[in-house]
C-alpha cells in the first residue's frame, strides 16, 4: 500500500506563517544570484529534466545556464526553470507569480474551510454560489470536457475515491452496496452553471466537486499567465512532476523545445520516451505510486467515474494540449478511456495528442515489452528511448 497521504502546506498557521518568512527572506539572496548567474551565463552549462533525474540524449548546441525556483502548494512542489541570462528581469516576476500560487490554492483547497470550493460545496445545493470570475471560466471548462470525454473525467467523483479509501490512503475493496450509494452521490451534469451571474447550484444535494485533478494544471496556467504579461517569454513550470507547461525557447536545445521525460512504469530508473515541448502542455496520470492490493489484484487510485471501480489496462497515459488544465483533466480520462477511447478522442480533437504506456498483451511470465500507444504526435514531438 502506498504510504500515507502528504499533509498539505496549509494545514496549520503557524507553518504557513514560517513558510512565508523564509520566502520573503530568500527573495533578495534569490535576487542576487539571479545577477551572478546571468554574469556566469555564457560559461556555464545546466540541464534539467521534469521527469528524469538523467542526462538527455539530444544535442546541446550552446551552453546554457538554467535557474529554477521551487515553492510547496498543493501537496507538491511547484517549480519554473528559466534561463539565467535573463536575470533579474525574470526573477522578479517569478517571485510574485509564486505569491499568485498561494492565493489560486486558498481558492480550490478541500482542506481550508475558508476556500471557494468548500463554500460551493456547502451552499450550492440549497441556493446558487457566487463564483469567482477566473474559478467559474474553470468550472466551465470542466463540465465541457466531462461531456467531451462522456464522463470519465468528473470533478464530483470524489465519494468514490473515499469508498475505496484512497482520499486517507487507507485502501479497502467496498461492498457493491457502498459503489451504489456512492454513485448516487456523483454526477457533473447536475451542476448548473449560470453564465450570466456566474454562480453555480447543485441539483443533488448529496453533490460535492473536488478540482484535484484539475486544479495543479489550472495554477500553472495561470502563473504562465502573469510571467507573459510581465514580459517573460522562456520558461517552463511543473508542479508535482506531473502537470507540464512549456512557454517560448529552450536555448540549450537545438530545436528550442522543453524535453520531458516520461518514465518507465516497470522500471522508473529508466526513462521509456521523451516529449519535446513547444508552447504545450503536459498532463500525465497513473497509479503507480497510489494503489493496493487485495487477493492478488492491484487497485489503482484512478476511480472510473461511469463505474466507480479503478480504471485498468493502462499504466501511464499522458496528454498534451496548450492548456495544463486541460492536459491535466485529460491524462486522467485518458487513463479511464484506455488506448480505445483516446484514439477515438484524439481523432475528434486533432489539437490533443497523447501517450499511453500498457502492460504487454501476453500473459507470459517473461518479461515482455511494454505496449506504447501515440496518438496525434508528430515524430519530432516524440522520442521512443532504446531498452539499455
Amino acid at each position: 500500500m502506498a504510504s500515507k497521504e502528504p499533509t498539505p502546506n496549509d494545514s496549520h498557521p503557524d507553518a504557513r506563517a514560517a513558510s512565508r518568512r523564509e520566502f520573503l527572506k530568500g527573495r533578495a539572496a534569490l535576487s542576487a544570484l539571479a545577477d551572478k548567474a546571468k554574469q556566469m551565463a555564457d560559461a556555464a552549462t545546466a540541464s534539467f529534466e521534469v521527469a528524469s533525474g538523467q542526462e538527455p540524449q539530444r544535442s546541446r548546441p550552446q551552453e546554457v545556464t538554467l535557474l529554477e525556483v521551487s515553492r510547496r502548494a498543493m501537496a507538491c512542489d511547484f517549480q519554473v526553470q528559466y534561463h539565467a541570462a535573463d536575470g533579474q528581469r525574470a526573477t522578479g516576476p517569478i517571485l510574485d507569480s509564486l505569491d499568485l500560487l498561494e492565493a489560486i490554492e486558498a481558492r480550490l483547497t478541500i482542506y481550508r474551510d475558508t476556500s471557494d470550493v468548500l463554500e460551493m460545496n456547502a451552499s450550492a445545493a440549497t441556493a446558487p454560489v457566487e463564483v469567482e470570475p477566473r474559478l467559474f471560466q474553470l468550472l466551465q471548462l470542466c463540465a465541457w470536457l466531462q461531456a467531451e470525454t462522456s464522463g470519465a473525467f468528473d470533478i464530483t467523483s470524489g465519494p468514490l475515491s473515499r469508498v475505496w479509501g484512497f482520499l486517507k490512503r487507507e485502501g479497502r475493496v467496498p461492498a457493491e452496496l457502498e459503489i451504489s450509494e456512492a454513485l448516487k452521490s456523483t454526477g457533473g451534469d447536475a451542476i448548473r452553471l449560470n453564465e450570466q451571474d456566474s454562480t453555480i447550484e447543485f441539483l443533488n444535494p448529496r453533490l460535492e466537486i473536488n478540482l484535484n485533478s484539475i486544479g495543479k494544471g489550472y495554477a500553472i496556467d495561470r502563473l504562465a499567465e502573469q510571467l507573459a504579461g510581465q514580459g517573460v517569454d522562456d520558461f517552463l513550470w511543473h508542479g508535482g512532476r506531473s502537470s507540464v507547461l512549456a512557454r517560448g525557447k529552450n536555448r540549450s536545445d537545438s530545436h528550442e523545445a522543453w524535453t520531458v521525460g516520461i518514465r518507465d512504469p516497470v522500471h522508473p530508473e529508466r526513462r521509456l520516451a521523451e516529449i519535446h515541448l513547444r508552447n504545450q502542455a503536459l498532463g500525465t496520470a497513473g497509479s503507480g505510486t497510489q494503489f493496493f492490493e487485495h487477493q492478488g489484484r492491484r487497485y489503482g487510485h484512478v476511480i472510473d467515474p461511469r463505474t466507480g471501480w479503478p480504471a485498468e489496462g493502462v499504466f501511464t497515459a499522458t496528454a498534451i494540449a496548450e492548456t495544463a488544465a486541460e492536459a491535466d483533466a485529460l491524462a486522467t480520462a485518458f487513463y479511464v478511456l484506455g488506448p480505445g477511447g483516446t484514439a477515438e478522442y484524439c481523432a475528434a480533437h486533432p489539437e490533443v495528442a497523447a501517450l499511453l504506456v500498457c502492460p504487454p498483451l501476453s500473459e507470459s511470465t517473461e518479461e515482455l515489452p511494454l505496449e506504447v500507444h501515440a496518438f496525434n504526435l508528430a515524430d519530432d514531438a516524440w522520442t521512443r528511448c532504446p531498452l539499455p
